[in-house]
C-alpha cells in the first residue's frame, strides 16, 4: 500500500464543479490583481479571525515581515522567536536589519517556553513572535501578560493554525497581529503561494496595505520603502471556493487524529509520544507529529512499506549555518535540539482512509518489534 504525506487530487475532483468556474469569473473580468475576491476574502478571514482588518499579501512569509515592517522593527531591535518552527518566521526579522533572539520551547507541545522568553528579554527586545506548530496555538496568556509588562508587541505565527483556538479565541484575536499562509499543503490551501495579516489595529492594516504596493499613497507617491506583494485575484477566487469546507477539513483532521491516538495505543503503546494537547487549546492538526526514537532507521522502513512521513523540523534555526554569526552552540536550547532529533509527522490530510492509517500503523508496530528482536 502506498501512502502519501499529503494528497490535493481527491479534494480538487470534489471541489472542480465549484473551482472551474470561479476561475473562468476571474478571467473573464480580467481583474488579476486586488480585484473583488481578494477584497471578499479579506472580509471574511477578518470575520472568521474575529478582527476587524486583514491584508492580503503574496505569502506567509511576506505577512511577517509587512508586519515587522509595519511596526517599525529594524536594525537595533530584537524580536524573540522560536528555533524551532520554520525558517521564514526568523527569516522576516533578518529581512528587516533586527536580531532575531531563539527561545526554547515546552518539551510538551513544541510551542515556546515562557521561562526562556523571559531569560532571552532584554532591553532591545522590541516584539516577540509566537508560532502555532503543527496546529496548536502557543500559550497566549502568559505570552501577552508578559508583553504588556515590558511594553512589547506580540505576532502569531499562526501558519499553520487557520482554524485552531485558545479559549474559544483564534489566532488574530489575541494579539497585535496574526499571520496565516495558504501554501498549498496548509488546511486552507491555494494552488500556489499566497498569505494574509490579521489584525485589530486600523492603523497597522492601513500601514500594510501601503506597504504590499511599494509604499505607495496615492499612487506613484512613495513615502514608505515597500514591495510588491498581493494576494493574487485567482488565488483569492480559489480559496473562497475552498474557505467553506474549512471547519469540515479541520474536523476530518481531528478525527483521523484521535483514531491515531486509539491504534497508537492499541499496537505501539509506550513507544511513542502522540500529540499532546494543551488545556483550553482546539488542535487543528496541520501535522500529526509523534516524538519517536531511531528516526533515521524508522523513516527508512516506512518508506519502503511506502509510507511518506516528514520531519519538521530536522536542524534548528539556531544552529544553521545563515545564523551562525549569532553565536549559538550545540547545547544553547536543549528541548529544541532534542525535539529536532526526535520528531516525525505522519501522513495527515482529510481524505486519508481509516486502512490507511491502519497500515501506517502496523508499519510502525512492525519497526519496533524488529529491533526488540534485535536486542534479543
Amino acid at each position: 500500500m502506498r501512502v502519501p504525506m499529503f494528497d490535493m487530487q481527491e479534494q480538487y475532483e470534489d471541489l472542480r464543479a465549484e473551482m472551474l468556474p470561479a476561475v473562468d469569473e476571474v478571467m473573464k473580468k480580467s481583474r488579476f490583481i486586488l480585484g473583488e475576491n481578494v477584497t471578499a476574502f479579506e472580509q471574511e478571514m477578518a470575520a472568521y479571525c474575529h478582527v476587524s482588518h486583514s491584508v492580503g499579501v503574496a505569502s506567509g512569509s511576506d505577512a511577517l515581515y509587512l508586519t515587522l515592517l509595519a511596526l517599525n522593527i529594524g536594525p537595533g531591535d530584537e524580536v524573540i522567536v522560536p528555533s524551532f518552527t520554520f525558517f521564514a518566521s526568523a527569516s522576516a526579522v533578518a529581512r528587516t536589519g533586527a536580531v532575531p533572539v531563539f527561545a526554547d520551547i515546552s518539551p510538551s507541545c513544541y510551542t515556546l517556553d515562557l521561562g526562556s522568553v523571559e531569560a532571552k528579554r532584554t532591553e532591545r527586545t522590541k516584539a516577540i513572535i509566537a508560532v502555532h506548530l503543527y496546529g496548536q496555538m502557543a500559550q497566549m496568556g502568559e505570552l501577552m501578560a508578559l508583553a504588556r509588562k515590558h511594553s512589547l508587541y506580540v505576532i502569531e505565527d499562526a501558519a499553520q493554525a487557520l482554524g485552531a483556538t485558545q479559549n474559544g479565541k483564534p489566532p488574530g484575536a489575541h494579539s497585535h497581529a496574526a499571520i496565516l499562509s495558504f501554501f498549498p499543503t496548509k488546511n486552507l490551501g491555494a494552488y500556489g503561494d499566497a498569505g494574509m495579516v490579521v489584525t485589530n489595529n486600523a492603523a497597522l492594516a492601513e500601514k500594510i496595505n501601503v506597504l504590499r504596493v511599494h509604499g505607495s499613497k496615492p499612487k506613484y507617491y512613495h513615502h514608505e520603502l515597500g514591495c510588491n506583494s498581493r494576494l493574487d485575484e485567482l488565488q483569492a477566487a480559489i480559496l473562497r471556493v475552498k474557505f467553506p469546507h474549512l471547519a469540515h477539513w479541520n474536523e476530518r483532521r481531528r478525527e483521523i487524529a484521535a483514531y491515531y491516538d486509539e491504534l497508537l495505543l492499541q499496537k505501539v503503546p509506550d513507544l511513542l509520544s502522540p500529540p499532546v494537547v494543551a488545556k483550553a487549546n482546539e488542535h487543528v492538526f496541520h501535522q500529526y507529529t509523534l516524538f519517536v526514537n531511531k528516526r533515521k532507521e524508522l523513516v527508512a522502513f516506512l518508506q519502503q512499506a511506502g509510507i511518506e512521513t516528514m520531519i519538521y523540523y530536522p536542524l534548528p534555526l539556531h544552529l544553521q549555518p545563515v545564523f551562525s554569526s549569532l553565536g549559538y552552540e550545540v547545547g544553547s536550547l536543549p528541548e529544541t535540539e532534542r525535539a529536532s532529533q526526535h520528531v516525525l509527522s505522519l501522513p495527515m490530510f482529510p481524505e486519508l482512509k481509516k486502512e490507511q492509517q491502519v497500515y501506517v500503523v502496523d508499519q510502525l508496530a512492525a519497526f519496533y518489534a524488529q529491533q526488540t528482536m534485535l536486542k534479543v
